[in-house]
């Protein structure tokens, strides 16, 4: 029985059990998606870019987490919702509704963006194991074999709650937080009072902000886990509420990561340039233990997102392009799927191994490199997810096309404004 079967057989089985518990098994069975995919974004990256803009900004950008908290929740309600409609990907849907041009426009921004995502990762697990004293030269090359060795051998999801359960060491934000004595009236008023600036490091932050919050990958992922799993219609409003406890989750952990380094590290004057700076955010709750457990943190949250981004990078471009592929298969059989996915591996780790290659900065770059391309993501998916052909009676409400679109207009303002404040900084008065 496929597990597309097996989610109407399980809903029968219980539907003569109380109202409640019923509802509770039928969410129990089909969460997952939406939960794992928003906190997919507090990875490496994540994790430095909101450090950063904590050390560097204070409070100043917590308005716009709260706004963009919204905007995660209506992007990947599109994608789950559009998955549970149609039963196929993101990158099938946009072959299908579109033309060769804009495919192949679409599938690059991914390319792009998740190349950059990926080598960002193996820069976590180097950063982490650093912590250790173990050298990136090592450890990145035995990292990435091991890896490839996992999932090529299907065993990969053996390990991957382990490294899920180490990622959740980030939690320890919340109570560090509180413990680092921070100025809440302030937080408070800066999380509802928006400011902003044109300064060319405030636009690269506030841009990585949301290109770490709402990653072009975590759109990927989201539908084709809904697809895979057999979410229908009729179950879908668990899903939709899978996908706003993830949203809000995962954004809450960056809220506190924000508010804790405000009031650790931007009241000192430091910057986050290193790894060893990230952690002492940690430094109220674990001590002289804060490097152990922000290595610890990093190298699962890495090593989750480094395992799984080249797998689906694959799996997008082979499936919007009609070739073959899959990770059962041998490299005669599937030959470009193959060659993208160790292709990817090999390259992430070699990134990382760049002698002088500033960690954090880099990881940031990569955050701004999804901010500036989310844009053409975000136009496919509601040109789709508007399609009554494709959709039928499930296309967006004005409500949700709002904020989509919305979103999607400012960051590619943002975008123009960084390009600008960077190139004609006269033009702005910077």
């Amino acid at each position: 029985m496929t597990l597309k079967e097996q989610i109407p057989a399980g809903a029968k089985k219980i539907a003569g059990l109380r109202p409640t518990r019923h509802r509770i098994l039928v969410y129990l069975t089909i969460m997952g998606p939406g939960l794992i995919a928003a906190n997919a974004g507090n990875d490496a990256g994540g994790i430095a870019t909101y450090s950063s803009a904590g050390a560097s900004y204070g409070y100043s950008l917590l308005w716009m987490l709260v706004l963009i908290t919204f905007s995660l929740i209506v992007v990947q309600e599109m994608c789950a919702r559009m998955g549970a409609a149609t039963g196929q990907g993101l990158s099938d849907l946009i072959r299908e509704n579109f033309g060769i041009r804009w495919t192949v426009l679409v599938m690059l921004c991914l390319f792009i963006a998740n190349t950059g995502t990926i080598a960002s990762e193996f820069v976590g697990i180097a950063a982490s194991l650093e912590l250790f004293g173990i050298s990136k030269y090592l450890s990145v090359p035995i990292v990435a074999l091991i890896l490839w060795s996992l999932i090529v051998q299907g065993s990969y999801k053996l390990v991957e709650r382990i490294f899920l359960a180490m990622s959740l060491v980030f939690l320890g934000y919340i109570g560090s937080a509180f413990l680092a004595g921070p100025n809440w009236g302030e937080a408070l008023r800066q999380t509802v009072v928006p400011s902003f600036s044109f300064d060319s490091g405030y636009l690269t932050m506030f841009i990585a902000t949301v290109g770490t919050t709402i990653t072009p990958y975590m759109q990927l992922y989201i539908q084709s886990s809904v697809a895979e799993k057999g979410v229908t219609m009729r179950d879908y409003p668990y899903e939709r509420a899978d996908v706003i406890m993830g949203s809000i989750f995962s954004n809450t952990i960056a809220f506190f990561i924000v508010v804790c380094t405000a009031a650790t590290l931007f009241v000192a004057g430091i910057h986050v340039n290193t790894a060893a700076d990230a952690a002492k955010g940690l430094e109220p709750l674990a001590g002289p233990y804060a490097e152990t457990l922000f290595a610890i943190g990093l190298f699962g949250a890495s090593m989750l997102a480094a395992g799984v981004l080249p797998l689906a990078t694959a799996y997008s471009l082979t499936e919007a392009l009609g070739f073959e592929k899959g990770v059962s298969r041998s490299f005669e059989e599937a030959p470009v799927f193959m060659s993208i996915f160790t292709a990817l591996i090999i390259f992430g780790a070699a990134v990382s191994l760049i002698p002088g290659l500033p960690l954090i900065q880099a990881l940031i770059v990569v955050q701004v490199l999804n901010g500036v391309l989310l844009p053409v993501i975000l136009v496919s998916i509601l040109k789709i997810v508007n399609n009554q052909e494709v959709m039928g009676e499930h296309v967006n409400g004005p409500l949700q096309n709002v904020i989509a679109w919305a979103t999607t207009i400012a960051v590619s303002g943002l975008s123009i404004l960084l390009v600008v404040s960077n190139f004609a900084p006269g033009l702005m008065g910077t």
